[in-house]
């Protein structure tokens, strides 16, 4: 609690409103809600509980970070940082998709490339027999969203 610990100033200090705030029992509040909402969150997150049964199955690994393709301003093609030729790109992608099946392509395109050219990128990627095919772009600043 705060007090006034006035001292010969007058008896005007006496009659003076309080103007500070006392913040101690809201903290004390706030605390022992949130030990009880730490307590409380891993009960939560268990959900139903269950017996579930042993299996001799592998567990499922992390699937394989995707390939990037990237279509320059010039309409050249790069698998990463290497540069491949049009022609040669199915090749290698058919080659790279045996080494592993569950590969996936992301396809960034410069914004100045047509959209038909990326698409027909596109295209040579699934005419290599990958069904995973993903767009990048960049997500638009929060201003220009709020027009």
């Amino acid at each position: 609690m705060a007090f006034s610990m006035g001292g010969d100033s007058g008896e005007d200090d006496d009659a003076a409103p309080m103007s500070e705030i006392n913040v101690t029992p809201f903290v004390d509040v706030m605390l022992v809600l949130l030990i009880i909402f730490m307590v409380a969150a891993p009960m939560m997150t268990s959900g139903v509980p269950v017996d579930l049964p042993r299996s001799a199955a592998p567990r499922v690994s992390n699937p394989s970070p995707p390939v990037v393709l990237t279509v320059t301003r010039d309409g050249a093609v790069h698998i990463g940082e290497e540069r491949v030729a049009e022609p040669a790109l199915a090749a290698r992608l058919a080659t790279m998709k045996a080494a592993n099946p569950e590969i996936a392509v992301h396809v960034r395109g410069d914004r100045s490339v047509p959209y038909g050219e990326v698409l027909r990128i596109m295209g040579r990627v699934t005419a290599a027999g990958i069904p995973r095919v993903s767009l990048i772009a960049e997500a638009e600043p929060a201003a220009a969203g709020a027009r």
